[in-house]
């Protein structure tokens, strides 16, 4: 990646190429007009080529997670044989929603573009505004309560998988 010459940092902009938004684009009007979900497509790429692609599978899969860029991302790292996008771009019809941004950092791609922005989603009556206030409210007065349930053996998991030898940080 190269740097930008004004701050020194990383330029995300440097691999950005048009043709790969052009084809989220059009994977998003596809999928919708199908009837497979709403209007979000997502491309994943690598050294220049597409790795994966995906388009939003909520009403073909009955998967409320089977947003298009939780798709690319799975498929991509199928194909990539690897749980982490290292060195790819991801090319997004719309700024994720807060479970797809998850997604997004745990896959750790170098850098992801997007056309609309939530105020667009919104506009298109997808809205997850309400996500981002659930996520500053405290647990137990959630929308949908949160309730955790201390139980003796659960930090033990956690303590188990630190010792691992052999364990895989991810």
């Amino acid at each position: 990646m190269t740097r930008s010459v004004a701050t020194g940092r990383p330029d995300p902009m440097a691999p950005f190429q048009a043709a790969f938004l052009d084809r989220a684009l059009v994977l998003a009007a596809e999928g919708a007009a199908a009837g497979k979900g709403g209007p979000f497509g997502a491309v994943v790429v690598r050294d220049g080529a597409v790795v994966a692609e995906g388009c939003n599978q909520v009403l073909a899969d009955n998967d409320p997670t089977a947003h298009a860029e939780v798709t690319a991302i799975r498929r991509a790292c199928a194909a990539l044989s690897t749980f982490q996008l290292d060195g790819c771009q991801i090319y997004s019809s719309c700024e994720p929603c807060p479970m797809c941004l998850g997604a997004v950092y745990w896959a750790r791609p170098q850098v992801l573009y997007f056309a609309a922005d939530r105020e667009d989603a919104a506009f298109g009556d997808f809205d997850d505004a309400f996500i981002y206030r659930e996520l500053a409210t405290a647990a137990a007065e959630r929308t949908i309560p949160f309730v955790q349930v201390p139980h003796g053996s659960a930090r033990d998991l956690f303590v188990q998988w630190k010792a691992k030898t052999d364990r895989t940080p991810y």
